[in-house]
């Protein structure tokens, strides 16, 4: 586990940076997949922890909330977009449900429900991060976003590295894994409006070139 910015770590993982985990303050920010629980619980082993936060409720994401919230009795929290798939009454991945790797990854990735202990919306608080909406990706995608430093915790609103080939690359996240491409894009320029000074990813290393985000922006169809 390496800090990235004041009060901010990123858990190492195998590969490094292909499915990131963080720990804001005592809150730990995404779950990765079922399979990680070992790893996460060991690297927070020592840490206070109170609360699992979720960037959205895909099965890289929440896979091991079960494990970790039962470990360390915490409670969890996603946006209130997400509660009914992190709870089990919708698939966890609604973008191409039917595309082949879409079930690899739910038969291999994705954990058990799990109830939700704290719904967030727009402009809650969480570590000291305030919560954004950016759907697109997933319905309840959301940014954490530090106004004290402009540090932005953004899931997979955007990707810095190719999911396929591993190589760095600032990118929308492909389109078999996100509901709504087109909303997505304008949850990109969202971020970029925030005009963060690093932008940490679901995959990929943290962004702390914005310009790299701001070519992206300009690339996209418009609006």
């Amino acid at each position: 586990m390496k800090q990235i910015a004041p009060d901010l770590w990123q858990l190492s993982g195998l590969p490094p940076n292909a499915i990131n985990v963080y720990l804001a303050e005592d809150v730990l920010i995404d779950a990765a997949t079922r399979r990680a629980g070992r790893r996460i619980l060991r690297q927070i082993e020592d840490r206070p922890l109170s609360l699992v936060s979720l960037t959205h409720c895909h099965p890289d994401h929440q896979g091991a909330v079960a494990a970790v919230c039962e470990a360390r009795h915490v409670p969890l929290a996603c946006h209130a977009d997400d509660v009914d798939a992190m709870e089990g009454r919708k698939p966890l991945q609604s973008g191409d449900p039917g595309n082949p790797l879409n079930k690899l990854i739910q038969r291999f990735w994705e954990g058990p429900p799990r109830k939700v202990d704290r719904v967030l919306n727009e402009g809650d608080e969480v570590a000291g991060f305030r919560v954004i909406h950016a759907p697109g990706h997933a319905p309840g995608e959301v940014i954490y976003f530090r106004d004290s430093d402009r540090v932005a915790i953004a899931g997979d609103v955007i990707n810095t590295m190719n999911v396929f080939t591993g190589l760095p690359s600032v990118r929308e996240p492909p389109k078999p894994f996100t509901l709504d491409p087109v909303q997505n894009r304008g949850s990109i320029r969202k971020l970029l409006e925030l005009r963060p000074s690093m932008v940490c990813v679901g995959h990929g290393a943290p962004l702390r070139d914005i310009s790299k985000l701001r070519r992206l922006v300009e690339k996209m169809p418009n609006p």
